[in-house]
């Protein structure tokens, strides 16, 4: 069967949303509407024409610069585009060109600016979140395997280990704990994914987590104590485990 097409379509798609996550990460900590008005430069404010906003090929033609006031284009924005688009290809690869690649694409595409906002503002917005919980129990209950009992399990635990963990920081670490918007990120994760991936996403973003703090404060980026966002790790997490959840489980085996 001739994939090279359909993959293509998913490429481009992914491209083409990636564009629009641009949009909702910089308008949605602002609390602004991600549909009106239309994308403008960030420094001259000039509306973005259709043929400049066409992803990646943009950064081509334009050189990174914007046609009117010669302002750099950030690198960020051709790198939400790639990520979003070549992530989606991985699903089709993954799962095939089914609704349950549809899906997780969806989630994909929440936690990717969910990373990204927290590692602007540090806040994870509700209105990611919230909705991304009754979504990820609908999907579980009418086409993920999961079921809508695996993802309630997984959705309660996810909530509730980072809800006790913040409650005891204060007398474990005299310091507060996790956010609210941390509980409710590790919450949707679990109703799209199930309560084993919490478990894995939740190990995988604290060691990388302790990994990436014990790097920035010996180079001196980071002073100890000094919060540092923990979205990004979790997302980092439940993106691996979404990918590859059997194979981690199987190397640990092999090691242990």
């Amino acid at each position: 069967m001739d994939v090279f097409g359909p993959s293509i379509l998913v490429l481009i798609t992914g491209l083409s949303i990636g564009s629009f996550l641009n949009v909702c990460i910089l308008r949605v900590p602002h609390g602004q509407s991600v549909l009106w008005p239309g994308s403008s430069c960030p420094q001259c404010g000039t509306p973005i024409q259709w043929f400049d906003n066409v992803p990646l090929l943009n950064v081509v033609w334009l050189r990174a610069r914007c046609r009117w006031c010669q302002g750099r284009i950030s690198w960020r924005y051709p790198l939400v585009e790639c990520v979003n688009g070549l992530g989606y290809l991985g699903l089709a690869h993954q799962f095939g060109f089914s609704m349950r690649a549809v899906v997780y694409a969806l989630l994909l595409s929440a936690l990717l600016v969910v990373a990204m906002i927290d590692f602007d503002h540090r806040i994870i917005p509700d209105a990611i979140s919230l909705p991304g919980i009754v979504v990820g129990l609908v999907a579980s209950t009418f086409v993920l395997p999961l079921g809508w009992v695996g993802s309630l399990v997984g959705m309660t635990l996810g909530g509730s280990v980072l809800w006790v963990l913040a409650l005891l920081s204060p007398y474990l670490f005299g310091k507060e704990g996790m956010g609210g918007g941390d509980i409710k990120l590790l919450a949707m994760i679990g109703a799209f994914l199930g309560w084993q991936s919490v478990l894995m996403t939740l190990v995988l973003a604290s060691m990388t987590g302790a990994v990436v703090g014990s790097s920035l404060m010996a180079l001196r980026r980071m002073k100890r104590g000094e919060a540092m966002p923990f979205g990004p790790f979790l997302v980092g997490g439940a993106v691996v485990s979404m990918f590859f959840y059997q194979d981690v489980i199987d190397v640990y085996v092999a090691l242990w």
